[in-house]
């Protein structure tokens, strides 16, 4: 199944409930002769009842098929992807961005 996904401009914080984030960085991982599209972002906790706490998180819509093929009517590149649902590729994944981004397995989520 191919999937869109559309790029957000980099370092643009995006108001939510309790705080903010914003997707600070596009990377392009390799993996068996593919590329992989992975999406580095910081979350900020700043309005909760629990407390202020900031994180980084990657989001993995999954293996590029286009990059940025085309612009959607706001003007946003829009690239063609494929879920990965091999879990044991999941994992590799998910250790190569914990190590080189330092982003904590449980903040890694994959389409």
């Amino acid at each position: 199944m191919i999937l869109e996904y559309v790029h957000q401009p980099l370092g643009e914080e995006v108001t939510a409930l309790a705080g903010y984030y914003a997707i600070t960085k596009e990377l392009k991982l390799k993996d068996d002769g593919r590329e992989v599209l992975c999406m580095i972002g910081i979350c900020s906790v700043e309005s909760s009842c629990c407390g202020r706490r900031s994180f980084q998180y990657a989001i993995v819509p999954g293996y590029l098929v286009s990059w940025k093929g085309r612009e959607n009517k706001e003007g946003l590149s829009v690239s063609e992807v494929e879920p990965i649902g091999d879990e044991a590729v999941k994992r590799v994944i998910a250790a190569t961005i914990e190590k080189t981004e330092t982003v904590l397995k449980p903040n890694i989520e994959f389409w």
